[in-house]
């Protein structure tokens, strides 16, 4: 089966590829090439059972926006997970992955995949982990034939995408119980590769089998996000020894990707203070080259339980600005339980934020269209325009309406009331007088003031 990056080596431009240039105003040429070349990528699963809103992701192209959703051991709730997956598509979600490890992983995978019409990730080895623990009720007890199967499984149920920790080796798992790592190893696919790893005293199935899985990708056109399973956990860890080393092995493993035809982007931290995220793209970047780069965060500070998704959200606009094609976002319950539906809508918008103000940084002329609509829309006390352009539309009504002031255009919000900048200066080019200070004038409800000129 042809995938998307051979099909556009060929010269072929596919349905998906049309799709995305129309969504981004660039040319099916100037996509062709540079899904050709692999700086971008657009994850498509021949096998994906229904049509989805596919999107690219990589350079040139607007920053990407991924919600995480799924059951853990603990709590396994299929209808909430469907919620969650809903209230993702509605808030305009770019990707969604599935992180579920409890319950009936391949049947809670089957059901958000049919919810999400949106590109679709998930992390292969959380199915392997949740075997072990169904069958002979220790994780680790999976062999290398699970890791693979579970990747396969992934695959076959037309899943776009996904997250393979095939960087941490056996040399390297072997320095982690006396690395000096105030937040220790943070991933949990990481943390089970490891420590299967450790147990076993044998090589990382990914990374040993990693010829079988570009031919499994081939054959369901299944892009490859190459894991950090050595993230920093701790903004004191970052850059550490570990976190380079894998990411020099990632690299080499996104170089054999591409030239084996399989679409594929590296992943980022995790942890990394506010000084030290440009610098962190751009040591991914200079090593994994021009392959999309996409991080989680990154929480430029510790101790923002219950706000993480604000933390990492500041990091992440940074990260977009310098390059980062593609940011998984936090939600206000990071490091602290599994979210719920509100708060997925409250990370999503947070990094939608992010995403868009690092778009203005890197492709400002394009980005710019939406700002200026929306000064326009506020400079002109034009309500409807400024409610709709808002990103997130609905906060921005309830908000406006809730001190029961006059809906209509022209009409000062009750922050500033008669001294409303838009009001003042304009009356006094119109020749209309007014003290300043003075109330602005209520329209009647049949006939809306005129928005000022």
């Amino acid at each position: 089966m042809a995938t998307q990056m051979t099909q556009a080596r060929r010269g072929v431009a596919t349905e998906q590829m049309r799709q995305v240039a129309r969504d981004e105003g660039v040319s099916v040429d100037w996509l062709k090439a540079r899904v050709a070349g692999g700086s971008v990528i657009i994850p498509s699963n021949t096998a994906r059972p229904q049509k989805i809103h596919n999107v690219g992701i990589g350079a040139g192209l607007k920053t990407k926006v991924n919600v995480n959703i799924g059951t853990s051991t603990l709590r396994a709730d299929l209808d909430e997970e469907v919620a969650k997956a809903r209230v993702a598509v509605k808030y305009h979600a770019d990707t969604i992955m599935d992180l579920s490890d409890g319950g009936d992983v391949p049947a809670i995978r089957r059901a958000l995949l049919e919810a999400a019409p949106i590109t679709f990730g998930t992390v292969p080895i959380y199915e392997a982990y949740s075997r072990g623990v169904a069958r002979h009720r220790n994780p680790l007890a999976i062999t290398e034939d699970d890791f693979l199967d579970a990747f396969e499984s992934n695959a076959r149920d037309g899943v776009d995408y996904t997250t393979i920790h095939a960087g941490i080796t056996k040399e390297i798992a072997g320095r982690i119980l006396g690395a000096r790592r105030s937040g220790g190893v943070v991933s949990k696919g990481g943390t089970i590769t490891a420590a299967w790893m450790l147990k076993h005293g044998r090589e990382n199935p990914y990374y040993a089998n990693f010829d079988r899985l570009l031919e499994i990708a081939r054959e369901y056109d299944v892009t490859f996000s190459l894991g950090d399973a050595l993230r920093p956990g701790s903004i004191l860890d970052s850059h550490d020894e570990l976190q380079v080393q894998e990411m020099v092995n990632v690299a080499r493993l996104a170089r054999r990707a591409r030239e084996a035809g399989v679409q594929v982007m590296a992943e980022g931290p995790g942890h990394v203070p506010l000084d030290q995220v440009a610098a962190n793209v751009r040591l991914a970047k200079s090593l994994i080259g021009d392959v999309p780069y996409y991080v989680l965060g990154p929480l430029v500070t510790d101790v923002a339980s219950g706000h993480d998704h604000i933390a990492s959200a500041i990091g992440a606009a940074v990260s977009a600005g310098e390059g980062v094609d593609l940011l998984c976002y936090l939600t206000p319950s990071e490091h602290l339980a599994l979210p719920n539906a509100e708060e997925v809508k409250a990370g999503l918008i947070a990094y939608r934020i992010a995403a868009h103000a690092g778009d203005l940084v890197k492709m400002r002329d394009k980005a710019i269209k939406w700002d200026r609509r929306m000064s326009e829309a506020r400079r002109t006390l034009d309500w409807e325009s400024q409610l709709a352009l808002s990103i997130d539309p609905e906060a921005a009504a309830r908000i406006h309406a809730r001190t029961g002031q006059h809906p209509g255009n022209g009409v000062p919000c009750t922050m500033c009331g008669g001294a409303c900048v838009y009001v003042m200066l304009p009356q006094q080019r119109q020749g209309q007088g007014g003290e300043p200070g003075a109330a602005a004038p209520e329209p009647a409800a049949a006939s809306p003031a005129a928005p000022p000129g």
